[in-house]
């Protein structure tokens, strides 16, 4: 299996601590296929963020006290009954009763006796099987991000990796929470983390276009990185959607005064000045 690319997965250790999975959990779904991270440079397995998606309804269903065995036996025994071209990264799974079905058009699936259901359908599209997902209503949807939200911020203070899972667990939910993206990139700038909080702003950019903050803390991780002409960029779509956005223009008089525009220093210099009277 090939290295993976170390700036954009995570170690083994770091789903653990972000998802709150046991290692026997993250190994029992590697070893049933459910999930198929590759391997880095020193041999340590690699996640994608699909893989993390894939993990945290293994946690859900952790977390509603499923013990590890049937959560395994399930998934893997639901997954051999599946066509070998299901996306299952798309799945959605929740603990219901006593059954394991698998709802299709024609209804409900009895697959074996856990306490496991499958919440999609299957059908096929332009020869392809697909997923058909019946997904929560949005109402549903945004009353959990939030309280997931909540939940991270009340743990900002007391277990980072907790929180961080909740905001991205918020995210799944509801990707244009904005608060989420904003909370989650100050966690990672206080612990250095800019490459992450890099890809973390082209995501919450998708989803929340106009927002100025966003804009102007991918300058800042930019700015960190070096890569200095794309944060000045950053910065300048900051001040388009906020012209006011003091922080903006002190950092972008710095850049103009590094890059030798001494006139556009001066002119950022002085509405940050401006701004902080």
């Amino acid at each position: 299996m090939p290295a993976a690319d170390e700036a954009t997965t995570y170690t083994l250790r770091r789903v653990q601590a972000m998802l709150g999975l046991s290692r026997h959990i993250v190994l029992g779904l590697i070893a049933a296929g459910f999930v198929q991270p590759t391997r880095g440079k020193r041999n340590e397995w690699r996640f994608t963020f699909q893989d993390l998606a894939l993990l945290r309804t293994a946690h859900a269903l952790q977390a509603q006290h499923l013990k590890p065995r049937r959560i395994l036996a399930s998934l893997a025994r639901l997954k051999a009954d599946l066509p070998a071209e299901l996306p299952l990264s798309g799945l959605r799974i929740t603990a219901v009763g006593g059954d394991v079905a698998v709802r299709d058009r024609s209804g409900r699936l009895q697959s074996d006796s856990g306490q496991l259901l499958m919440d999609f359908e299957v059908g096929t599209v332009a020869g392809n099987v697909t997923v058909l997902q019946r997904p929560a209503s949005r109402k549903a949807r945004e009353a959990d991000a939030f309280e997931l939200f909540d939940r991270g911020l009340a743990l900002e203070a007391t277990d980072t990796a907790a929180a961080e899972a909740a905001y991205l667990q918020a995210l799944l939910l509801a990707p244009d929470l904005e608060d989420a993206y904003l909370n989650l990139g100050a966690m990672w700038a206080d612990a250095g983390r800019y490459e992450d909080l890099v890809r973390l702003s082209a995501t919450a950019l998708q989803n929340c276009p106009n927002s100025a903050v966003l804009h102007f803390n991918r300058g800042v991780a930019l700015d960190h990185l070096e890569r200095l002409d794309e944060a000045a960029d950053a910065y300048e779509r900051s001040l388009e959607l906020d012209p006011n956005l003091a922080d903006a223009h002190y950092n972008l008089a710095e850049l103009r005064k590094q890059a030798g525009d001494e006139r556009g220093a001066l002119r950022h210099y002085s509405a940050y000045h401006r701004l902080q009277r």
